[in-house]
């Protein structure tokens, strides 16, 4: 019997073994290795030069076909992020990368200062493009750190996309101070006055020729010149930013939008020293809620009209904002000399605190006192002021309007204004000039300067109008 057992465990054993030969025979092995950088979708260990950042072409593969959003951290990309490293190439690469990707994200992490000299983002990208900033993202130290090869206009455009979005919890700093003190900025030399030299300094962010953007959450500061600037745009959503700059920094516009058609600006706080918000000519359906100014020039419609040009702006709306410590509130400024028209505009539910000319047409705008009187003017009609209410600096009257001798404003409306001095003493008396308009409430100061009806040459300015 232990014969028997001993026999059937050979036999048992030598068949196992005769499977398993056969079975390795006909199976294929397979060895893992390591992925090089090169085979990696997100990875390029030598950054391609591109100059400007060239938008992606047939041949680029940088994506998935996944819906799933794809995240191409610009460290990846060979960004070292130590705030004094050129991570120029890094961005460039990085973005190529993220502009080919459906839903592709560009992200600057939050554990850097990432350093790049002036760049030209460009499109087209793929749909749902995001530009995340978590960290911090500022250009060169000032001109004399400048590249010599660089433009000194601007430092990031983004050019032709299509539903761009900027975004996220970090900064972009501009570096600004060195800007400010070159010897041409106005409150360099004696008594206001500019020295010579060069006077270049470029805006921060610019999109340009661009359609469908959003640009939210972001701290954008210390910029060298305008803060964001839009030229040529349609459809621009901007909600939940932060602008902040000193109050004696010179030409800083902490939005500027120019030939931009349906812009919101909701929800956002901004300081600098010149407009909070500017708007420029070819304007029209811009609607701002809710944001606060101060320190700045206020909230300008212009210049428009400068070196006898055509200007048109209609359709724009400020609601529930605050403006405080400014030299100016609500703003139309023109240049005489010029053509076309503002029409269609609405101030509601301002609020100001301790502001010089808290509402002012002027249409005698000039940077300096050797402006010649011309006859022609871009013509400003239908503008309301509905609550405005607040104190003003008894420097100045609380309400300015300046208006062409030949080319009046018109329709001017008058509700609820209430504005009574910050400290010192009431002053009463509101300038007006060839100004028309109503008053449907009694206001303070009153306004008694506001001529009813409308003039005779009016009928002669409808052909001004865009």
């Amino acid at each position: 019997m232990a014969i028997f057992r001993v026999s059937f465990s050979i036999l048992t054993a030598i068949t196992f073994l005769l499977l398993s030969l056969q079975s390795s025979s006909g199976r294929k092995h397979f060895h893992k290795h390591k992925k090089s950088h090169e085979e990696s979708g997100n990875y390029i260990s030598q950054p391609p030069q591109l100059s400007p950042a060239d938008p992606p072409t047939a041949s680029d593969n940088f994506y998935n076909s996944s819906s799933e959003p794809c995240v191409f951290d610009v460290r990846s990309f060979g960004a070292a992020g130590d705030g004094s490293t050129d991570d120029t190439q890094a961005f460039r690469a990085a973005w190529k990368a993220a502009c080919a990707a459906e839903s592709g994200i560009l992200l600057v992490p939050s554990d850097g200062d990432f350093m790049i000299t002036s760049t030209i983002f460009s499109g087209p990208c793929k749909p749902g493009f995001v530009f995340q900033v978590d960290g911090v993202l500022m250009p060169p130290d000032g001109p004399d750190c400048w590249p010599a090869s660089d433009s000194k206009h601007q430092w990031l455009v983004f050019y032709k996309l299509d539903g761009l979005t900027l975004r996220g919890e970090g900064t972009i700093e501009g570096n600004g101070e060195d800007w400010w003190n070159l010897p041409c900025k106005p409150h360099r030399g004696p008594h206001g006055t500019t020295l010579p030299g060069p006077c270049d300094s470029p805006a921060l962010i610019r999109f340009f020729m661009s359609s469908n953007l959003t640009v939210k959450d972001l701290r954008i500061e210390n910029s060298p010149q305008f803060h964001i600037k839009f030229d040529g745009c349609e459809g621009v959503h901007i909600e939940g930013i932060k602008i902040n700059s000193p109050a004696l920094s010179p030409n800083t516009d902490g939005i500027h939008i120019e030939n931009t058609k349906s812009v919101s600006i909701y929800n956002s706080m901004i300081g600098n020293g010149d407009d909070c918000i500017s708007i420029g000519t070819g304007c029209s359906n811009v609607d701002i809620e809710n944001v606060t100014c101060g320190p700045s020039h206020g909230i300008s419609i212009g210049s428009l009209g400068v070196h006898n040009s055509q200007a048109c702006v209609s359709n724009i709306s400020v609601k529930n904002a605050v403006i405080r410590n400014s030299d100016n509130g609500v703003r139309i400024k023109t240049w005489q000399g010029g053509m076309g028209s503002v029409t269609s505009i609405s101030f509601e539910n301002v609020i100001m605190e301790n502001v010089r000319n808290c509402i002012i047409i002027d249409q005698y705008y000039c940077l300096t006192k050797q402006c010649m009187n011309q006859t022609s003017a871009v013509y400003v009609t239908d503008v309301s002021y509905m609550n405005i209410k607040g104190t003003y600096d008894v420097r100045s009257p609380p309400i300015h309007f300046a208006c062409s001798d030949t080319v009046p404003c018109t329709n001017i409306t008058m509700s609820e204004v209430e504005l009574l001095p910050f400290d010192g003493e009431l002053v009463d008396d509101p300038f007006c000039w060839n100004a028309y308009g109503s008053m449907e409430t009694l206001t303070i100061p009153p306004i008694s300067c506001l001529q009813e009806g409308e003039p005779q040459s009016v009928k002669e300015n409808l052909r001004l109008v865009c």
